[in-house]
């Protein structure tokens, strides 16, 4: 299933009270996912919204970062949140430090929704945390932190348990006509998230439901460029999308880039300052 923005898709999505909030179930397994479809149930799980959103403030010279190489493509480079996100940053970096993500798949590809990996099995049913542990750990939402295009979450099951799979939000751009739509459905946005959906786009009813614990800041063009692979009607890409490598590192004054989710030039900071 695709997300779409359109009024005749949020318009559709309010008679969809019965979508899961955070899981679908397939055969025996629970599978971890994200639902493309803005049921109420997902909408009440919104927590409130800070002015203070920290998703494209950059990392220090210094400060540890995920450089994960995505084979055919390129270097996603990811700022962490551990002030903000404590747990869920320090797994996402072990793993990472321990080689678990090198050489599996992208496997699930919804373009204008999310690309999601981090799933040994390939097909959404498969993880684990840092510590070893198939049952994960609770989540930890900020509120300042969006599902703004580039954020990095965790995808969960019925048990709400972060462990392994991640997506990358890609999302679409938001107006004030779709923002609306959304606050009549019970969301609520401060001004300054507000005016991020509308300058970078991204998928608005997933805050509060899901922990985002990282960001894109570099490479973004890499992950639009992915969306658009093919994929069957179960959003499984038709071509194999590879994690090559992903590695701990330290920022070194870079300057980086971002793009917005109609892919022109975009420099975070005027948004923030």
């Amino acid at each position: 299933m695709q997300l779409s923005l359109s009024l005749r898709r949020i318009t559709a999505a309010l008679c969809c009270t019965a979508l899961s909030i955070c899981c679908l179930t397939a055969c025996e397994h629970k599978q971890v996912t994200l639902d493309s479809g803005a049921g109420a149930e997902q909408i009440e799980a919104q927590i409130p919204q800070s002015d203070h959103l920290v998703n494209f403030t950059m990392p220090e010279i210094g400060e540890d970062i995920v450089v994960m190489t995505i084979r055919d493509y390129g270097d996603v480079k990811i700022r962490l949140f551990p002030d903000q996100t404590e747990k869920g940053a320090e797994n996402f970096k072990k793993l990472v430090e321990s080689g678990f993500y090198d050489e599996l798949k992208f496997h699930r590809i919804a373009d204008g929704f999310v690309i999601q990996g981090g799933d040994p099995r390939g097909d959404g049913n498969g993880g684990q945390d840092a510590w070893g542990s198939k049952e994960g750990f609770a989540q930890t939402v900020s509120p300042n932190l969006c599902h703004f295009t580039g954020a990095v979450g965790y995808a969960i099951g019925e048990d709400k348990l972060n462990k392994s799979q991640f997506y990358f939000v890609t999302g679409e751009m938001q107006t004030d006509e779709t923002l609306a739509e959304y606050r009549k459905m019970g969301c609520a946005f401060s001004p300054a998230a507000e005016a991020l959906y509308k300058q970078i786009g991204g998928v608005p009813y997933l805050d509060g439901g899901y922990e985002i614990f990282g960001q894109i800041f570099d490479g973004m063009e890499y992950v639009l460029e992915i969306q658009k692979n093919p994929a069957d009607a179960q959003e499984r890409p038709q071509k194999a999308v590879v994690i090559e490598k992903a590695v701990v590192t330290q920022y070194d004054g870079t300057p980086p880039h971002y793009l917005t989710a109609e892919g022109n030039a975009f420099t975070p900071e005027s948004s923030t300052q």
